[in-house]
């Protein structure tokens, strides 16, 4: 891949040999991109940063996602994260994967395993180019189901099981940090040897329903220092994705503490997100109307809306960095996610909400408007699968049946 030829590099960078200043420039196509398949969900997760649950009846049919695999193999785009909802809930999701795969576009997808039979399994160990994230939020069931839902736990297990006995390698085990589950990094760890499977953590964010959760869910000052001292010792067998770029700033001023990885914000630069819709975000994270760069559907395709969004140009552009650019550690930390700050109601050039600086922790104290959420696919009801943590919820029910302990008893069913 090649710098993107749109705007000349600021000063700095063009000087500069270091990758991270030249991706701050964006490239011409992104290295991996998120692509939710659909919103349909057989789970309700409490801080599903899509607010999942329904199907949205606009998604893209099995032709318009064969046009954009099409595409991204045109872009030479090297792999995409294939999620939802729940991805393999589509009945053309295998169809999609083979095709993604035939044309040189490696996948790796995320499930919360309920349809990796043993079936299943044996198909993906005999596939190339494909990559299966179990999602686990809980070393026991006690702490994965408050917040994933009743026999979430159980069906994770079972599929990591399934994937082993097939002879598939390199399963990953990816995890939410969360405030009850930082105590069980060792367990995560653990869990992973024992399915031969790799470990992977990543932020909460406060987007989607992890708006309305992440006052409760998010880890607290001392838990963010446990967990970069955790990340400094097992960072060889762990993956993040670059989510705690923000907790590099325990390290010394001069940035050699900075967690593996590229360390700063990709949002638009090298990475993005492809919705249900074929609507474009900036950010797996940010599925809101401010960072909807465009849709797929129109002339000019995926290609235009990564080369020519405004949006995308202006994130593209020298960032000042605001009021974090004057801390000593905003060359390690690079100012924390935007997402973060955007659902929390802090300005894009402040501090991140979680700053381990404690800036953020005064910027939240301040005046704030917290955005409202622009979409959500949760389910209308209660649902067998819904996590006990929604019983927490600040926002009101959609009707009043919603509180009734008798929601979804049949008085007719046999006892």
């Amino acid at each position: 891949m090649t710098l993107a030829p749109a705007r000349p590099a600021p000063a700095r960078a063009a000087r500069s040999t270091r990758l991270v200043d030249q991706f701050e420039l964006g490239l011409d196509a992104p290295i991996c991109l998120t692509w939710e398949l659909t919103y349909a969900c057989n789970l309700e997760c409490a801080h599903c940063l899509s607010s999942s649950g329904r199907r949205d009846p606009r998604e893209l049919t099995t032709e318009q996602c064969k046009a954009v695999i099409d595409e991204l193999q045109r872009m030479q785009v090297f792999y995409v994260n294939v999620g939802g909802g729940e991805p393999t809930i589509r009945p053309d999701f295998w169809e999609l994967l083979e095709y993604a795969v035939a044309h040189d576009v490696g996948v790796k997808f995320s499930t919360n395993g309920v349809r990796l039979t043993p079936e299943r399994a044996a198909f993906l160990a005999a596939t190339d180019y494909v990559d299966v994230q179990i999602s686990l939020d809980g070393a026991t069931a006690e702490v994965n189901d408050y917040v994933r839902g009743p026999g979430s736990y159980d069906t994770a297990i079972q599929a990591l099981a399934n994937l082993q006995e097939a002879g598939f390698r390199d399963a990953k085990i990816s995890v939410v940090c969360t405030r009850q589950n930082l105590g069980q990094l060792d367990d995560f760890k653990a869990l992973a040897d024992r399915y031969g499977a790799t470990l992977r953590l990543t932020r909460l964010r406060p987007s989607g329903r992890g708006a309305d959760v992440w006052d409760e869910l998010h880890p607290l000052p001392e838990q963010q220092r446990e967990l970069y001292d955790w990340l400094v010792a097992h960072g060889d067998e762990v993956l993040t994705g670059d989510s705690f770029f923000h907790l590099s700033a325990y390290g010394p001023e001069d940035g050699s503490g900075a967690l593996p990885g590229l360390n700063l914000c990709g949002a638009g630069r090298v990475v993005c997100l492809i919705d249900p819709v074929g609507d474009v975000y900036a950010c797996p994270f940010a599925i809101h109307d401010e960072f909807l760069a465009g849709n797929l559907l129109a002339d000019g395709g995926f290609g235009r809306v990564w080369r020519e969004s405004e949006l995308f140009a202006d994130l593209r552009s020298p960032q000042t960095g605001g009021a974090c650019s004057k801390c000593a550690f905003f060359d390690s930390c690079r100012g924390g996610c935007m997402a973060a700050k955007f659902f929390t109601g802090l300005p894009l050039d402040g501090p991140d909400p979680e700053c381990v600086q404690g800036y953020g922790e005064q910027a939240l104290a301040g005046e704030r408007v917290v955005p409202a959420s622009s979409q959500d696919h949760s389910k209308a009801g209660p649902t067998r699968n819904q996590p006990v943590m929604l019983q927490l919820l600040t926002r009101p029910p959609v009707s009043a049946c919603a509180e009734s302990p008798l929601a979804g008893f049949d008085p007719q069913a046999p006892s």
